[in-house]
């Protein structure tokens, strides 16, 4: 199987898998009834190219896909990037990654998107969906049975680049900030439904020491106790100081067709729930970052609103990621990067990945296989 992420593929459109399918841990098809892949009530009724309902869908977002606006950064603008991140819980960047990079990592997810594919689907269909999801949308961190791809040498080259360190040094307000994990996620052509919104990490609400020292090092002026904050002061904390950043890499352009990431602005800051596909207004739909050139950057986040949108097109929509956390987060992360790769990084880079780090001669629980259902990713972990 010859996979590119670039122009025109073969992949995907695979009528025999019918929208809102999802399969259980052993790969037993099921319609959507809860879980992460919730439902689409609109999804066109066939996942055929030139379907009516396709064709009509693919219309209106010819017309009306996108973010009226959106504002794009330069890498060296960190000052506006911490803004507009702490305004709309994402902000994109441009040129995070030269030509060379680009490349790289497109091999690189080509090849892992290989291996998640070569698995024969049940029946007459092509693929095998990833367990709880929507057809033709994968995780490359949870088909991984390590959760991660840091043991991949693509993604641990990005753990720390001269055009990201400087960004996340601002947002987290020193160079104290961990790497947490590697991974990302993808959509074939054909994947006809809207991802549900969500959020990929809910807020305790809770301010510790760790977080009010992480306040302070971003220029707020705030007490030495959490309880002897003002509830006005202690919501500006809890919004400037998230528990969690990650960087979505674009490896293609993103279009008004090929399934776009959509993100509702100011999001991050909410502790209501995002409405259900049923409820959720067409704006919401289309809130998408149409126009992020391939070798940007999405810095999200990860308690604003967000999902994936239907790809119409005959391109897969590829969007790895590296995830980070502030240091009061030091306990959630896993050790799932190599020793050995970790000593390819910089400094710099061994520094902030010291917490996701395995003792040497210790390889990651799970890392190297790759397997879209649950109960094969578990039997690696039992094994």
């Amino acid at each position: 199987m010859q996979i590119s992420l670039v122009g025109e593929s073969d992949l995907g459109w695979d009528e025999h898998t019918p929208p809102n399918e999802t399969v259980d841990a052993e790969g037993n098809p099921f319609p959507l009834e809860a879980g992460f892949g919730v439902p689409d009530p609109y999804a066109p009724a066939a996942r055929r190219y030139d379907d009516p309902d396709v064709v009509a869908l693919r219309s209106h977002l010819s017309a009306h896909n996108g973010i009226d606006g959106l504002e794009i950064c330069e890498p060296h603008e960190t000052y506006r990037i911490a803004r507009i991140l702490r305004r709309d819980g994402f902000v994109v960047v441009r040129d995070l990654l030269d030509s060379e990079q680009l490349t790289r990592w497109r091999a690189g997810c080509a090849r892992v998107l290989e291996q998640i594919l070569e698995i024969p689907g049940r029946g007459p269909r092509a693929y095998v969906t990833e367990t709880g999801r929507l057809p033709h949308r994968y995780s490359y961190g949870t088909c991984s049975a390590s959760r991660h791809l840091l043991h991949e040498p693509e993604w641990a080259e990005m753990v720390h680049l001269p055009t990201t360190a400087p960004i996340l040094e601002a947002v987290f307000g020193s160079s104290d900030y961990l790497l947490w994990g590697a991974g990302g996620d993808l959509c074939l052509p054909g994947a006809v439904e809207y991802q549900h919104l969500h959020s990929d990490l809910l807020d305790d609400q809770q301010i510790s020491a760790g977080r009010l020292a992480q306040a302070r090092a971003l220029g707020m002026e705030v007490p030495e106790r959490a309880e002897d904050l003002d509830i006005g002061t202690a919501r500006m904390v809890l919004e400037r100081t998230p528990p969690q950043i990650t960087i979505n890499f674009l490896m293609s352009d993103l279009t008004w067709e090929n399934g776009p990431i959509r993100q509702i602005p100011g999001t991050h800051a909410s502790v209501q729930r995002p409405p259900s596909p049923r409820y959720e207004p067409d704006w919401m739909k289309t809130s998408t970052l149409v126009g992020a050139p391939a070798g940007a950057g999405v810095f999200r986040d990860t308690r604003a609103w967000h999902g994936a949108t239907p790809n119409l097109s005959r391109e897969v929509r590829a969007m790895p990621n590296v995830e980070y956390v502030p240091p009061w987060q030091e306990d959630f992360v896993r050790r799932s990067m190599p020793y050995e790769s970790w000593l390819t990084l910089s400094e710099a880079g061994r520094h902030i990945a010291r917490a996701a780090v395995c003792e040497q001669g210790v390889w990651p629980a799970g890392a190297g296989v790759l397997h879209p259902l649950l109960a094969e990713r578990k039997k690696a972990l039992r094994g």
